[in-house]
């Protein structure tokens, strides 16, 4: 078994040593729902409960993040990433900083274990620097490819939302429809479009709902579709004319941002062929005539 191997499992076992430990240590009392769970047959308390380990599992990184010390700034600015990306959660910056310790201290243990690199104060700060990017890259990543997802909803939406004002609907009932109907194609979107209904229920005004669907999803796009409808609800003119207008304008950005694409294709491809594919042309035009000079042009020129 190799060096890299046994500490790799020695590692695991340490963390899950800890997470025992702490498991044990910051464990609270039963809520009303596990109580309740006591009185069910055995054979629906043998079932796999994913919600009952996220719950242990947030029991132990929300320690560990209020061990962070961080300003309500920062904490909002957490939020707001965490937000955009689709995770809402009451203690979901929290729980974040507590992933981020935790993975620096599982990668102290396995710099430690594999003594590398030499220097202790290298490992220190090589275990705070991977612990607190990983997830801020996972978390980057995250939330890009949902805005992604989201802007790629919206014309399916904006032709939806004609076809149900023309047919009658009211714009609260458009979008109710469209957010069920998109459940499965696009289910970022349906699930804004539903959180905007249910504030709209709940009897915050549609202009107010609208800016807090922009404000989550935070898609340029977007918010000019919410500008408009905002617009067209405070001076009462129709809304399939106003979606029409955005959706040719819209259209025109996604042909220029295409033809953006286009443009840095070649840019982009410019390393791949410096670095891949040059050399090997090198490789299979040029060698051969090298071989054959070292064959027999230079016993040639040496007189043998």
């Amino acid at each position: 078994m190799s060096l890299t191997l046994l500490a790799v499992i020695l590692g695991v076992l340490a963390f899950l040593i800890i997470f025992s430990l702490a498991m044990l240590l910051f464990s609270k009392r039963r809520n009303l729902e596990e109580r309740v769970g006591q009185s069910l047959p055995q054979s629906n308390q043998r079932r796999f409960d994913w919600r009952n380990y996220m719950k242990r599992a947030e029991g132990l990184f929300k320690p560990l993040g209020d061990i962070i010390p961080r300003s309500p700034e920062e904490m909002s600015r957490q939020e707001k990433r965490l937000m955009h990306a689709g995770i809402r959660h009451k203690d979901g910056p929290v729980l974040f900083y507590g992933v981020k310790l935790a993975l620096a201290i599982i990668l102290f243990i396995t710099f430690n274990l594999t003594s590398y690199p030499d220097s202790i104060i290298l490992r220190i700060l090589l275990s705070l620097l991977l612990g607190a990017a990983i997830p801020d890259i996972w978390l980057s990543t995250k939330s890009r490819n949902r805005q992604e997802r989201i802007q790629l909803a919206i014309p399916d939406v904006l032709d939806l939302t004609v076809v149900c004002v023309e047919a009658g609907l009211g714009l609260d009932q458009s979008l109710l429809r469209i957010g069920h109907e998109l459940r499965l194609v696009h289910p970022a979107m349906s699930e804004e479009l539903r959180l905007y209904n249910l504030e709209v229920s709940a009897g915050r005004s549609r202009a107010d709902a609208l800016r807090n669907l922009a404000h989550r999803t935070n898609v340029d796009d977007l918010k000019a579709l919410v500008a408009v409808l905002i617009q067209t609800d405070r001076f009462g003119t129709g809304i399939a004319q106003s979606l029409r207008v955005f959706s040719d304008s819209l259209r025109t950005k996604r042909r220029q941002r295409a033809e953006e694409r286009a443009a840095k294709t070649a840019v982009k491809m410019v390393p791949v062929l410096v670095f891949f594919i040059f050399p090997a042309i090198f490789i299979v035009v040029v060698f051969p005539a090298f071989l054959a000079i070292i064959r027999d042009l230079l016993p040639k020129i040496g007189g043998h």
